[in-house]
């Protein structure tokens, strides 16, 4: 395993290029080694990831995924830690920040293989977490059984190759982990299958009404053949009102409700000459959840209108 390992020295013919092209040039050298293993600190926090992992790109000194850390924090009380499911847990990287910002107890799900080498590195040594090694899907049936890595990320596919492990239900989950029983929050990013997981998971938990933290978008979603906009009716049946939205990049854009958000998505919508915004990451909050409203709140004012 490599140590603080730091990139050549730029030649200064690379140097003079945008940075974005600096970026994708690194990346490729990077995808060519997909099983090498580095240590890096990102936002204040050691991991292990796999070289070409885009996260300490992504992530540099900025916003970006902050914005699930912070409400983590916010939703914690006093006695107890926050119960938190992370669903598409990678790396762990979710878990090991919000651990360091507050006291919590996770129960982290994932089913790339790939990454759940570099899940058990990162988390083993803390009682604090748990790992399940399946795919989370609403009624334990899925054609998606082949992972499709980019990047940092995976999606599952419909293909002839199993990539994928068993998969688990919400209910189960219950089952098998009672201590989560009053789970306080939801994060998934399940690159586009998050719209129809995240009301099951709402469903399964009903009692409990966690805040749901999720990755909402419109292009992924339609690959994996799912409405997107289809989510918030299902919502706001299971009684959830309230929405922040932040950007992909972290950077709080405003607050609406499952009522009135369909009507602001055009940004998520490619149209002919204009590239649309890649995602949004969202927060939903239960109508009688007083302290997750408050939690929002403190990070996105009801004031600031998506």
């Amino acid at each position: 395993m490599e140590v603080g390992t730091k990139l050549p020295v730029v030649p200064p013919k690379l140097r003079d290029l945008p940075s974005n092209v600096r970026h994708h040039l690194g990346w490729w050298v990077r995808d060519r080694f997909p099983n090498r293993k580095v240590v890096r600190e990102v936002q204040g926090v050691t991991m292990v990831l796999p070289w070409p992992h885009r996260l300490p790109d992504y992530a540099g000194d900025g916003p970006y995924g902050q914005n699930l850390v912070q409400l983590a924090a916010a939703l914690a009380e006093p006695t107890s830690p926050v119960t938190v499911l992370d669903v598409g847990a990678n790396v762990g990287d979710s878990a090991l920040q919000i651990l360091h910002a507050t006291d919590a107890q996770i129960l982290c799900v994932e089913a790339d293989p790939y990454f759940l080498e570099y899940l058990h590195l990162n988390v083993d040594e803390d009682p604090r977490v748990a790992v399940v090694e399946a795919l989370l899907t609403p009624d334990g049936k899925t054609e998606a059984t082949t992972a499709v890595r980019t990047g940092g990320t995976t999606r599952f596919a419909e293909g002839e190759a199993d990539d994928a492990l068993p998969t688990v239900t919400p209910s189960q989950l219950i089952a098998d982990f009672p201590s989560f029983a009053n789970l306080r929050l939801v994060k998934s990013d399940t690159d586009g299958y998050d719209v129809t997981l995240v009301p099951a998971i709402a469903e399964a938990w009903g009692s409990a009404r966690p805040v749901l933290f999720f990755e909402y978008d419109h292009r992924l979603s339609r690959i994996a053949g799912n409405d997107p906009v289809a989510v918030w009716p299902r919502l706001k049946e299971l009684g959830y009102r309230d929405v922040a939205v932040w950007g992909n990049g972290g950077d709080a854009l405003g607050r609406t409700t499952v009522d009135d958000i369909v009507a602001r998505t055009a940004p998520l919508e490619e149209r002919v000459g204009i590239r649309a915004q890649t995602y949004w990451d969202v927060a939903v909050v239960h109508a009688d959840d007083a302290a997750g409203i408050a939690a929002i709140d403190g990070l996105v004012p009801a004031t600031k209108r998506l």
